[in-house]
């Protein structure tokens, strides 16, 4: 990433606009161009060969006024303060987005976790609850995981959480194991929104699925449910890719049996998947390919100046968080291409995790049929307001989905007032 780029500003590039738009005064909007806490610790771990190394980690609530705060938190290297002020800030919006009671809010520790052992890591998990605990819980701020975190971290959060207050806190984080009060469909639920959000926009611009093709990039988890649902709908996926580079078949891929062949062995990659009529292409050429929709389900930023001309689909949907960067959404508005901005189109996860929130704070529990029933219905609300919005007040379907988030907060923020 370019060490000039601050992702934080264009976050607030992003809301000038939308405030712009819907005719707020500066004063009207200023309060939520600054997170209300940054929280900052130094983490000091017992390291498996008697060492001590001291990681650090934020915790950073963007946004209470709809509700708490709700976000990831993701163990990478790469993880600093601007970045997760961002996400945290992206958080607010995608909730906003789609109307559920919740800010924003994110979190992350400085570390590689491949380089962990699990016993490092349960005691970094541990340690990192305890320091955030006051700022943390059910009506205030709940976690959930991202990046180089999953559902074992978020127990180990729980039992911290819970053995400090001294009784099981179910509702302390979301995207935890079934037998700890998670969700059923949690673990697809972003996928299945993006599938969910490609069938409303193709039907928005009067497109039959069975007419459609689809390239993937991305096999993580957000990636690899979005490419088996399609498939699943009957589109035509073409192309998929992970690390290792692509796979393209004019045909259309088995979907199915290259799931099977990643999740068969550890450190499987789609570099080893042999079959008859696959080419094996690289992730740029992935972008590249004429096709109805473009996934991109990866990292940030993947879709740049320096590649947004050559991009030939007619649809992106954004799986991944910032997957466009700002210069490149201007060269593909110009070029007429329809963008699904990530903040509406992977906002499946966060969905669930709210209704698996709704169901610890009320000690119930919901079939998965009825979770995916509920979270077609939200994702199809919101898509057909920003849709309609972007129509109305002729702008793209980002600047759409944040003219409906924005005034959902400021609104919020204006209608509580300033305390005292």
């Amino acid at each position: 990433m370019n060490s000039k780029y601050n992702p934080y500003d264009n976050v607030l590039s992003v809301v000038a606009n939308a405030a712009g738009i819907l005719g707020y005064s500066k004063s009207e909007y200023e309060a939520i161009n600054y997170p209300e806490r940054e929280l900052k610790v130094a983490v000091p771990v017992k390291m498996d060969d008697g060492s001590v190394q001291v990681f650090e980690g934020y915790r950073i609530q963007h946004s209470t006024s709809r509700g708490p705060a709700k976000g990831g938190i993701r163990y990478h290297q790469n993880v600093n303060l601007d970045e997760v002020k961002a996400l945290a800030a992206w958080m607010t919006f995608k909730c906003a987005v789609v109307n559920i009671p919740y800010g924003g809010g994110k979190g992350g520790i400085v570390c590689d976790p491949t380089k962990l052992s699990v016993g490092e890591l349960r005691r970094l998990t541990r340690r990192f609850t305890a320091m955030i605990a006051p700022i943390i819980g059910p009506d205030q701020d709940i976690p959930a995981p991202d990046v180089g975190t999953n559902a074992t971290v978020m127990g180990w959060i729980m039992d911290t959480y819970s053995m400090l207050k001294g009784h099981c806190v179910h509702g302390v984080v979301t995207g935890k194991p079934i037998e700890l009060g998670g969700a059923l469909g949690r673990g697809e639920a972003t996928g299945r929104g993006v599938m969910l959000t490609t069938l409303n926009i193709l039907k928005a611009m009067k497109q039959t699925p069975s007419d459609a093709t689809a390239a993937v990039q991305g096999m993580g988890n957000v990636g690899s449910v979005s490419a088996k649902l399609l498939h699943q709908q009957g589109i035509r996926v073409v192309a998929v890719s992970d690390v290792s580079g692509g796979l393209y078949c004019a045909d259309g891929l088995d979907i199915p049996d290259i799931i099977s062949y990643l999740s068969a062995k550890r450190g499987n990659t789609l570099d080893g998947y042999k079959r008859e009529g696959i080419r094996f292409i690289t992730n740029e050429e992935l972008l590249e390919l004429d096709v109805t929709v473009l996934v991109p389900a990866a990292l940030e930023n993947q879709i740049n100046e320096t590649n947004a001309d050559k991009i030939r689909a007619k649809i992106i949907v954004e799986g991944a968080n910032g997957p466009t960067t700002v210069e490149a959404d201007e060269i593909l508005n110009k070029k007429g291409i329809v963008v699904v901005p990530d903040i509406l189109a992977n906002a499946g996860g966060v969905v669930v995790s709210y209704f698996e929130w709704v169901q610890n704070i009320q000690s119930v529990s919901w079939s998965e049929e009825h979770v995916n029933e509920q979270l077609k219905e939200i994702m199809d609300r919101a898509f057909d307001s920003v849709w309609d919005i972007s129509q109305e007040k002729h702008t793209s379907l980002r600047t759409g989905a944040y003219l409906i988030a924005v005034k959902r907060v400021v609104d919020a923020k204006n209608m509580r007032g300033i305390w005292p």
